[in-house]
């Protein structure tokens, strides 16, 4: 009888089912609520003539999310894998369009994400502990290391250190919004900017609100993993959107309650503010530490999700196939997850030399990031369209309703963001071109990325 050894039994070892309901959205919470809402509420408070229209903005941005995350919902249901939207995409488009989306995500989306990310928790960390002018590019590289460490450790270590972080992330985030409506009243609001020009500004200010929203589609990579996924998915999908509402809304009213629509419009550091006319200087503390926790709860999460993309695409790579190997031992794509980590490091170095290596990487990420979510999209319809009768777990209410606004979204973000970031959005769209040659390097299996036939 002939005993298999380990190295042969981790390469046949797959992704099980360990993750729970309450699991996944603690992973999705934790990878949308982190860095946005600590930045751009008055960049939308500038782009809004009221303060029932700041808030109707933030609801409306919860409305759309909450519509993507129902088609991903019936995705990932009928096609439940650690792959996500690259397995969509192979299943809906083929592998080369899937192997076109795991290069954009392994050297663009993924990549940069955790990037900017890193960046914007060592410009934190700097302001407490100091390192010079490349302190926050040391912090940032030394949080990819830690946390990529973590996460090749084992899925049950990422997964137990994103439960933590997520609850003190939430925790926090209730305390301000707990100051903000117990503390002193607003000011007088200015008045409404003229109609004419706040026309042009919403367009603006629902761009920044929607990237806050940004991240819940990460979600999709928990399905090879989520216990019943075919049922579970969908509760993981709209529950967390529920809670990143209401999270939302209430923390914009509380800034709102404190600051009003002018102390919004005149703060860098909104929350930061706000904490101070509340609580004073220990409240400026109590604010600077929850956005360092929920940095390292973004991170974490974007991390943990990040690798298992990485891992698709190599089942799918004969020359990577190396990266396509699941560690049976610690239930992680761990060669996926250091080569992320790897990449992640080498554009935090990229960043290092720019004058804001956060911006840097928003630019660099968010066009290439908007055309394949577009074509997620449509994916919906073209897999409906082949196979009409399949029986689907979970069905997107109001079909084609839904996916239709769905797609128009993701259309009108990829053509605000490649006008926003200009130039930049080149590079990225650049650096997903350099890609086509992998397509000559795919396997020759029937099946894309893992799917039974």
């Amino acid at each position: 009888m002939n005993v298999p050894d380990r190295a042969e039994t981790a390469a046949r070892a797959q992704p099980g089912p360990q993750l729970s309901v309450f699991d996944a959205v603690a992973v999705m919470v934790g990878l949308v609520v982190g860095i946005g809402i600590f930045r751009t509420p008055s960049i939308v408070a500038d782009g809004v003539g009221s303060e029932a229209m700041f808030i109707l903005v933030w609801l409306i941005g919860g409305v759309i999310t909450l519509i993507g995350a129902l088609c991903y919902a019936e995705l990932a249901s009928a096609h439940p894998h650690a792959g996500g939207e690259y397995h969509f995409l192979s299943r809906a488009y083929g592998r080369p369009v899937a192997m076109m989306f795991g290069w954009a995500r392994c050297t663009v989306i993924q990549t940069g994400s955790i990037a900017l990310v890193a960046f914007l928790l060592g410009d934190y960390i700097s302001q407490v502990v100091p390192l010079g002018p490349h302190g926050p590019a040391l912090y940032a590289a030394l949080a990819v290391v830690v946390l990529t460490g973590v996460n090749v450790v084992g899925t049950a270590a990422g997964k137990n250190l994103q439960v933590v972080v997520t609850f003190i992330q939430i925790g926090a985030m209730l305390a301000i919004i707990g100051f903000g409506f117990f503390g002193p009243p607003a000011p007088a609001s200015a008045p409404s900017i003229p109609v004419p020009e706040e026309a042009a500004a919403l367009g603006v200010a629902m761009i920044f609100v929607l990237l806050t929203y940004g991240g819940w589609s990460d979600a999709a990579y928990l399905s090879g993993e989520l216990r019943d996924a075919p049922r579970n998915i969908a509760k993981v999908l709209t529950l967390g959107t529920a809670l990143l509402v209401a999270l939302y809304v209430l923390a914009n009213m509380a800034l709102l309650s404190i600051l009003g629509l002018d102390g919004l419009r005149a703060s860098d550091a909104v929350a930061a503010d706000m904490m101070r006319v509340a609580a004073g200087p220990s409240g400026e503390l109590l604010v600077t530490l929850a956005v360092v926790v929920a940095a390292i709860s973004t991170l974490n999460a974007t991390i943990f999700t990040g690798g298992r993309v990485f891992y698709a695409m190599g089942c799918d790579l004969s020359v990577m196939r190396w990266m396509g190997v699941w560690n049976g031992r610690g239930g992680t794509p761990a060669n996926a997850q250091i080569v992320q980590g790897v990449l992640s490091l080498a554009l935090i170095a990229m960043g290092s030399v720019a004058p804001d290596g956060f911006k840097a990487m928003v630019d660099y990420t968010a066009p290439v990031f908007w055309m394949f979510l577009l074509l997620v999209g449509g994916a919906l319809f073209v897999l409906r369209w082949r196979d009409p009768r399949r029986t689907l777990p979970f069905r997107v209410p109001l079909y084609p309703l839904t996916p239709i606004l769905f797609c128009l979204t993701s259309a009108y973000m990829l053509y605000a963001s490649v006008m926003h970031t200009g130039a930049a959005a080149l590079v990225g769209l650049g650096v997903l071109i350099a890609g086509a040659p992998i397509l000559l390097f795919q396997s020759n299996h029937s099946q894309p990325s893992g799917e039974p036939p």
